[in-house]
């Protein structure tokens, strides 16, 4: 019979008779459906009340346990604040006499089930690197957020038969063998709203700049499902990134998402942030999640920002190298939440993933740790859907949805340009288009370093406006050809003609789009620098002098003709009428410039 009970035990204020200890265990026994045999201790500083601890579960009726949650709901605090709860008694200035005491037990004890806050339990078994095993926690779910004594937080990642793997997110070293653990019965939520912007954040939504707290308009949990087809509409607004080279042969739509790929130091992170740049006043907000990187080079990109005026439209979210494996691996989900509010508040949200490729090396970490089986390259099974869950969250809503936009620039970094590694094949199937960066291009000072042939994107001309559609359309052909003559004419002393025109305005192409950092360029210039050469009017100028030409030319039109620049600012195209003026504007400069 003893091997059928199961003991427990029970907390009071003060020493109850065995009377009423019976009376409990008599009613927890009818409750669970099996014979429960409690152990009595006290603790005054529950006030009043019981607690009852049977197995992996706490049914906290005391006193105090009431104030805290009245005091909770009275304060309004959100369901996501982490803050520890606990009433400081002796300034509570509240006087509870042992009558009252005892009155409050009889008249509870028949209630029981309806006044008890039922926690799940456990306790921590093992701990090491980030990562606990947790005993108890029956009724925990997968990505459920645990909260540990001592006011630490955790992520459960594993559900096996008896224990819980969690993930620790702050404070690692103070949970120990022994350490309680409960079940909050939700994920991890970050605050949103507009008190972000021009905000510096960690994954968890907590101020890194020293600018104060974060007033939060709302909450959000950073695990959300993606929308479904209905739901969606079709990707046909530009993203200008400022960049010649991208904005007219690689566009970018508002809900699309545009890998950005290439090995180390071939100007990666400088494309994600010239483009963020050039959102300026086109009502666009940004965020920009840094993942794995150096502080110093966050902090670079961060003063970068605020130089150029970006920082207020744009939230950073940095999970530096420093930071624990955990909280890079929420990072992007975190920063996807803060901007998925603004998108269904209708608004367009461009987000840079910088990078994906320390992502997975962080959720490798995690499920190494956890000892789940490796699979190639030792990354776990699961390694697809990591990165599918987060990128196929960025779209392009519907108008019944509010018609808002998520567009996402992840990053990946190759090893030796090597794009059909693991991880960049992964992301390069998940993704709407590649924009490749090739380190000889590089080096030989074509920046950016825009690989014509291996980049695409999927959208195309949807994503361009009439005029640039017009005067790009041979653009990346011609570029092509030269590429290719280039090789074969080293090895031949005379060429055609022909050929040698091929190879005269590749050299203009490639000059014209070549273009300095955080120097976005508008899209009326693009166009009209782009007619211009494509129409082969630069061949007489000195390959040297491309561009001094292009920013003198530039500067003559938005002085002498300005109403051809914002035409095609306004109307999205370019007109005959246009195309003529810039024509006679070109041979009108040229006879000063050529000089």
């Amino acid at each position: 019979m003893a091997a059928n009970v199961e003991r427990g035990t029970l907390w009071s204020a003060f020493p109850l008779d065995e009377a009423s200890v019976a009376q409990i265990e008599e009613r927890f026994s009818a409750f669970l459906g099996k014979k429960i045999k409690l152990t009595l201790k006290a603790d005054p500083e529950i006030i009043g009340g019981i607690i009852v601890v049977v197995g992996d579960k706490i049914y906290d009726g005391s006193v105090k346990g009431q104030l805290n949650r009245m005091r909770e709901h009275l304060l309004g605090l959100q369901k996501g604040d982490m803050v520890d709860l606990g009433i400081d008694l002796k300034s509570s200035g509240q006087l509870i006499s042992m009558e009252s005491v005892s009155e409050f037990i009889r008249n509870r004890i028949q209630e029981y089930q309806q006044e008890f806050d039922v926690e799940n339990v456990g306790r921590v078994i093992r701990s090491g690197d980030g990562v606990v095993l947790i005993s108890g926690l029956s009724d925990c779910r997968y990505g459920e957020l645990l909260r540990f004594e001592g006011n630490v937080f955790g992520i459960a990642f594993n559900l096996e038969e008896d224990t819980v793997g969690a993930i620790l997110l702050n404070n690692q070293n103070s949970v120990m063998e022994g350490t309680t653990v409960y079940s909050t019965g939700r994920v991890v939520e970050v605050p949103v709203g507009e008190g972000l912007l021009g905000r510096v954040v960690n994954p968890l939504g907590q101020p890194l700049d020293g600018k104060g707290a974060i007033h939060a308009e709302a909450y959000r949990e950073i695990e959300q499902k993606a929308l479904g087809i209905y739901e969606r509409d079709v990707v046909n607004q530009p993203l200008q990134t400022g960049l010649l080279a991208i904005d007219s042969m690689i566009p970018i739509g508002r809900g699309q998402r545009q890998l950005i790929i290439g090995d180390r130091q071939t100007g990666k992170t400088a494309i994600a942030l010239d483009t963020i740049v050039n959102q300026r006043d086109k009502d666009v907000i940004c965020v920009y999640v840094a993942i794995g990187q150096k502080a110093s080079t966050v902090s670079q990109a961060i003063n970068t920002l605020k130089e150029m005026g970006a920082m207020d439209y744009t939230i950073v979210v940095s999970a530096t190298a420093s930071d624990s494996a955990p909280m890079q691996y929420i990072a992007p989900y975190a920063g996807c939440a803060m901007a998925e509010y603004f998108m269904y508040k209708g608004k367009d949200v461009l987000i840079v993933y910088d990078d994906l490729t320390k992502h997975a090396i962080a959720y490798r970490t995690l499920s190494l740790l956890l000892r789940r089986p490796p699979g190639r390259e030792a990354y776990p099974g699961d390694i697809f859907y990591l990165h599918s869950r987060l990128l196929e969250r960025s779209a392009k809503l519907s108008k019944e949805k509010g018609g808002g936009s998520l567009t996402a620039l992840p990053i990946i970094e190759t090893q030796a340009g090597d794009i059909s590694g693991y991880i960049p094949t992964n992301v390069i199937s998940i993704t709407d288009g590649q924009i490749f960066l090739e380190d000889e291009l590089f080096f030989a000072g074509i920046r950016p370093a825009v690989n014509v042939g291996l980049s695409v994107s999927r959208v195309g001309k949807a994503a361009q406006i009439k005029a640039m559609a017009k005067v790009s359309g041979t653009l990346r052909l011609e570029l092509a050809q030269y590429r290719e003559l280039q090789v074969f004419s080293q090895f031949s002393s005379e060429l055609d003609p022909s050929t040698r025109e091929l190879l005269a305005q590749g050299e203009r192409i490639t000059e014209i789009l070549k273009q300095e950092q955080y120097h976005p360029m508008d899209v009326a210039h693009q166009v009209i620098l782009l007619y211009v050469v494509t129409k082969k009017m630069l061949l007489d100028v000195p390959v040297n002098r491309i561009q001094e030409f292009k920013q003198q030319f530039i500067e003559y039109m938005d002085c002498y003709h300005r109403n051809v620049v914002e035409n095609i600012r306004k109307t999205g195209d370019i007109t005959e009428e246009d195309m003529a003026e810039i024509e006679a504007a070109v041979n009108d400069f040229k006879q000063t410039f050529l000089k």
